[in-house]
């Protein structure tokens, strides 16, 4: 790896590695992405056992009891790539544009569970699945840029994500 602060363009981190800025912000960033999850479960849990268990679902579903601790994890690892994109030696354009798509694919992670669960629609869940997808395909790209690992832990939230378009498809396909 380069020695990036030889780079003029290259902006030391804002935060002091360890210092009180740095641990604050890393507790920022849990507690953003965990009030999104939070917030967005409050959709989410009344459908469950109402509207969501009336649809028929594909063989690949995985059970209820899943998705809570596997969301969990996720958004940790995506605080945690927060944190590492905030804190990271980069071109301010860099880490700007990382940040934005960053917070592009929070909207859109949030934005599912109401138009799936919220609305009981999975046609427009799977449109907004769709662009968490697209959006978090570019965060990956735009974070890798700044702090590769920061990148890599994005990586299994991809992963998640992109079966669960296809567990909302499959919805969409089962249910007309």
């Amino acid at each position: 790896m380069t020695d990036q602060t030889a780079d003029p363009k290259v902006h030391p981190s804002p935060l002091k590695p360890g210092g009180l800025g740095d641990i604050l912000t890393l507790i920022g960033c849990l507690a953003l992405t965990l009030a999104i999850g939070a917030v967005a479960s409050a959709a989410t849990l009344p459908a469950i056992p109402t509207w969501y268990a009336t649809l028929q679902k594909p063989f690949f579903t995985p059970p209820n009891a899943v998705f809570g601790p596997v969301w969990t994890v996720l958004y940790i690892m995506i605080a945690v790539s927060l944190w590492r994109t905030i804190r990271a030696p980069a071109a301010a354009a860099d880490r700007r544009r990382a940040l934005t798509f960053q917070a592009a694919q929070l909207v859109a992670n949030f934005a599912w569970s109401f138009a799936f669960f919220g609305a009981h629609n999975p046609i427009l869940g799977l449109v907004v699945i769709v662009a968490l997808d697209l959006s978090l395909i570019a965060t990956i790209a735009a974070t890798r840029r700044v702090d590769r690992p920061a990148a890599l832990l994005l990586v299994p939230y991809l992963l998640w994500v992109l079966y669960a378009t296809a567990l909302n498809g499959a919805i969409v396909a089962l249910n007309g």
